[in-house]
């Protein structure tokens, strides 16, 4: 069991009534749903409440930090992301949804301009599992198929993952990177792309299962952290001989 928080910006639910019908209790309600079916400690925040929800102890106790935004990134404090990439360098995981790839977050740890193609057209998603041996993929089949979805595209400027677990194909041509994991610090990172608002992805079995093994994947081990700086040596260091 994982202390797990879901944080979503939380403004389409409140101005697109669309969006509302679909996730009545929030894109983070949907999410902390299912998450605790599997027994984890899951708490909620979004972005108007006081410091974005995400308060010193609530950093604290986090082992991992689910993050979805899309309308209303610039509006992250600075402050709040500079907290939250320190607990993610000292372990916390962390899983980017969606149009989190343009969060100040995610960019700030992957020093890129996350940019990429997008278009809303009801399109098919296949997410082909290209990791199939990976824990993330535990129970998914070959491939899931998402009968509608908006389309990202290449080139998505990322740097190079450390492992591509998915890469989507769309119905108007495009393939997509859309399951890549990081590791910063000695925390891990997982960026996975299905989660349009204005569609019921997140009541997809297949991509529950996916996040559900994401958060197992990303939560931190017992593993003290590492000691830096000015070290003693381990060993009797002998003086060396003039030549």
């Amino acid at each position: 069991m994982s202390n797990v928080t879901v944080w979503n910006e939380n403004r389409h639910e409140q101005k697109n009534p669309v969006v509302r019908e679909i996730y009545p209790d929030g894109i983070h309600g949907a999410i902390a749903t299912f998450l605790q079916e599997e027994n984890h400690n899951v708490t909620t925040a979004t972005l108007d409440e006081v410091e974005h929800g995400l308060k010193e102890e609530v950093l604290e106790n986090t082992d991992v930090l689910i993050w979805w935004g899309h309308l209303a990134h610039d509006e992250v404090s600075d402050e709040m992301i500079e907290k939250v990439k320190q607990r993610v360098l000292n372990g916390m995981g962390l899983i980017v949804l969606h149009s989190g790839h343009f969060s100040k977050i995610f960019k700030t740890l992957m020093g890129t301009t996350c940019d990429l193609k997008w278009r809303e057209a009801d399109e098919k998603e296949r997410l082909w599992v290209v990791s199939p041996s990976h824990p993330i993929t535990d129970g998914i089949g070959e491939y899931i198929e998402i009968e509608k979805e908006e389309m990202y595209g290449e080139h998505f400027d990322i740097p190079a993952p450390d492992e591509l677990i998915f890469l989507s194909w769309f119905e108007g041509g495009e393939v997509f990177r859309s399951g890549c994991t990081y590791q910063r610090g000695q925390g891990k990172i997982f960026y996975f792309r299905p989660g349009h608002e204005t569609y019921p992805t997140y009541y997809h079995k297949d991509i529950q299962q996916v996040i559900k093994n994401a958060v197992k994947w990303a939560t931190p081990t017992s593993r003290p952290k590492p000691v830096y700086g000015n070290a003693q040596p381990l060993e009797t260091i002998k003086p060396k001989q003039q030549a």
